[in-house]
This record gives structure tokens, sequence and C-alpha cells, in this order.
């Protein structure tokens, strides 16, 4: 039961993901805004390791540990944070949303050979429902992704997918590696800090930040990067169906879209609805125990 309060609160946190950051790539170079934002999460989870005793537990992680842990952040964060950053520096709010979750059946495609568990006819139908409604949602009404033909949007649409086959099979390595996550969600974003601030002094001009966009960069920090992605490794390393945890994230980019709705005043396409309910029967098959 804890997974799926652990997925709920993930879900609400990341449908704010989208708005938020093409709010702030608009005005902040992208690695700008992953290194500060990267920090914060860093320092929250910090902060909280201190105060709950997780950091004595240093004394008993070894170094080829801390080394996987650091790879852990270059992949499934700065590699992933990168690609849909750029992707959502090319396309919609909507559109780079839409793309992004991908990942969720990247989890259960990586889960088989790497987990073991067996991808049954289930799990399928559930990933078919569920992904329709992406579908649905992305060339619905010809709305959105209309303009493939454009290079910068091909290439916004690429950064997209890269970006949740990174994050995918971070997913499925951290929920076998077995690390404390707390511990490991803090690694992850010192390593996150470091690869971008040492590739965005070279490759940027940075700019000063107004009080806003410093706020904004706490909440994407905090919020959306520190507490987020800690519950979903959480919700992942509880599981005891990988897939069946990952299809609930499919909730994620609708409920993203009225975000973006709201706040950048992007037409709300008619897809949505019939949209919501191909993910919400996917989430219910793959809930459902059949013999």
């Amino acid at each position: 039961m804890k997974s799926y309060l652990y997925a709920a609160i993930t879900v609400i946190l990341w449908s704010s993901m989208p708005a938020v950051v093409k709010s702030l790539v608009n005005e902040i170079p992208n690695f700008q805004t992953i290194t500060i934002s990267s920090l914060f999460a860093f320092i929250f989870l910090l902060i909280v390791n201190y105060y709950t005793n997780q950091l004595a537990q240093f004394k008993y992680i070894r170094a080829n540990e801390l080394l996987t842990m650091a790879w852990f952040g270059f992949l499934g964060l700065f590699l992933y944070s990168v690609f849909y950053y750029y992707g959502l520096s090319q396309l919609s709010s909507q559109e780079a949303c839409v793309l992004n979750y991908l990942w969720p059946i990247m989890i259960v495609l990586f889960s088989p050979p790497i987990l073991g568990e067996k991808l049954t006819r289930q799990k399928i139908v559930a990933i078919l429902l569920s992904f329709g409604g992406i579908i649905v949602i992305a060339f619905g009404g010809g709305e959105n992704l209309s303009s493939t033909s454009d290079s910068n949007t091909a290439a916004g649409i690429a950064g997209c997918i890269v970006a949740a086959a990174c994050y995918g099979l971070f997913c499925v390595l951290n929920k076998k590696s077995r690390f404390n996550q707390q511990i490991t969600m803090m690694i992850i974003w010192l390593t996150t800090t470091v690869c971008a601030l040492l590739v965005g002094v070279f490759v940027e001009e940075w700019v000063t930040l107004s009080a806003g966009q410093i706020f904004g960069l706490i909440w994407l920090g905090v919020g959306i990067n520190a507490i987020a992605y800690l519950t979903w490794a959480l919700a992942l390393e509880g599981a005891d169906n990988t897939a069946r945890i990952a299809n609930l994230a499919y909730l994620t980019p609708v409920l993203a879209i009225f975000v973006s709705t709201l706040l950048f005043s992007e037409p709300l396409a008619p897809s949505v609805i019939p949209a919501l309910f191909l993910i919400i029967a996917g989430i219910l098959i793959q809930s459902l125990k059949l013999r």
C-alpha cells in the first residue's frame, strides 16, 4: 500500500514539472537550470538525511557502491534532464510531456532482462492501452506534434525519447541495486549538480536570476526533484510488481496538460478525455489479479 501512496505523491508533484521547467528554460540556460535546481535537491536531501540519521549509513557503503550511485546519477538524472530540458526548449510543454511518458514503457521493457520479471499478456494489454492514451493525446485532432518535419521539432522529439530511455533504465537498475534510497538520491543529485556545472560553465553564458526564477528553481529542486524522485524510487523499491506501479505514471501527463493549459494558456486538446479513459483502463487491467 505504501508503494501506491508514494506513487500518488510523485504523480501530483510531477504534474507541475513540464510547465515549471518550460517557464524556466525559456529564460535561463538549460545547464544553469539543471545545476541550480539539482543543488537545491541535494541540499534538501542532505538536511533530511542529517535529521533522520541516515548519514550514519555512509560508514557501511563501499567505494564501488558510491561509484554505482554516481553512475545512476549521470545516467538517470543528468542525461535525462539534459535531453528532456532540450526537448522542452524545442516543443510545447504538452508535446514534450507526452513524449517523455514513454519512460514507464521503458521500465516494463527493461524489467524482464534485468529484473527477471515476466512480460505477460496482461502487462502487454495494459501497456498498449495506457500508451494508446499517450498516442491519442499526441496525435488527437492533429493539434499536437503537427510540425514534425521541422528540424528543431524533430530534434526535440528525439531528445524526449532518449530522455525516456535513460530514466526508464535508471529506474530498473536502481530497483535492482537495493541501495538506501535516501542516500542514493542525495548522491545522485550531487552527481547531477557537478556534471551540469562542469558542462555549463564551458557551453553557456549564465544569467542573473530574478526572485520569481529563484522560487521556480527551489520548487523544481525541492518539490519535483528531491521529494518526487525519492518517493518514486521508494514506490518502485517496495513494489511487488514493477510494471503495475510504473503504469500509474501515465496519470501524470494528463494532469500536466491541465497545469500547462492554466499557466501557458495552451489550447486544451479535445483528445484529453478519451486518452484519460484509456490510461485509467490500462491501470485497472494491470491491477487486476487474473488466473
